[in-house]
């Protein structure tokens, strides 16, 4: 029997396609890994999905107050295996973190590891964080949010779909409250560039740094794995943190 696509790979678990057809094709900024499942991560996905998980089906607005009980919510958008998230989550019990990605295995390690340290305040969503900004969260409605480590999409015909472009910003911007930080984090020195020239000329955002330049990585985001690997071979890390302000009339 030939599974549908459509359909979840884990009872109760996230579907596989959440927005479906109602949304527009278009050129994503993520592609999806195909990795196995460990038991350990299905188990966590079959049983606290329906808990602590969401599909982003593009179909509501998400009411944040209710989901994190009245907690400040900061977006983060790409968790890899949700470490760091787990770690973030449980040095600052008292925010809220809406964590997004599509890598099966990493929502189902995210949900094992907030489970284990009784971690409350992360829920895991799948799917495509465009659809979650524009069609379910109400304006200003996030503390802040964090993209760290984005595909750099090197090759220069790749370069559209890099996430962290114009009119990303604009959107975020739409849905961060005034005063909240935009973090961002990579290792690929000319996305690093670009998004530094992108974010210092948007006129909704400023810049946090002294001069106006990359920021230090602030003690709050945890040297992932992945980030150690990058550092080991000589890579540069550059982090960056804009605040959202009003545009001046």
């Amino acid at each position: 029997m030939i599974r549908d696509r459509s359909e979840p790979r884990f009872p109760g678990g996230p579907a596989a396609d959440p927005a479906g057809s109602h949304h527009e094709r278009r050129i994503r900024s993520f592609q999806p890994r195909r990795s196995r499942v460990t038991t350990s991560q299905e188990d966590a996905l079959q049983r606290l999905w329906p808990m602590w998980g969401l599909d982003i089906d593009g179909r509501r607005v998400l009411d944040l107050d209710e989901m994190f009980g009245g907690l400040p919510v900061v977006l983060e958008i790409g968790f890899g295996m949700g470490e760091a998230t787990a770690q973030m989550a449980a040095d600052d019990p008292a925010t809220g973190i809406l964590a997004v990605d599509v890598h099966t295995p990493g929502q189902g390690n995210l949900l094992g590891l907030a489970e284990r340290n009784g971690l409350g305040n992360v829920r895991v969503a799948n799917g495509d964080a465009i659809i979650l900004l524009r069609e379910m969260l109400a304006p200003g409605s996030l503390n802040g949010m964090r993209v760290y480590f984005p595909d750099p999409w090197p090759k220069k015909r790749h370069h559209k779909r890099r996430l962290i472009q114009p009119e990303f910003l604009t959107l975020a911007a739409g849905r961060l409250a005034p005063g909240a930080v935009l973090h961002c984090a990579t290792d690929w020195e000319p996305y690093a560039e670009q998004m530094l020239e992108v974010l210092g000329s948007h006129p909704e955002f400023e810049n946090t740094a002294d001069g106006g330049g990359y920021a230090p990585r602030p003690a709050f985001r945890p040297l992932t794995r992945f980030e150690g690997q990058g550092l080991d071979k000589g890579h540069t890390v550059h982090d960056l943190l804009f605040r959202r302000v009003q545009p001046a009339r």
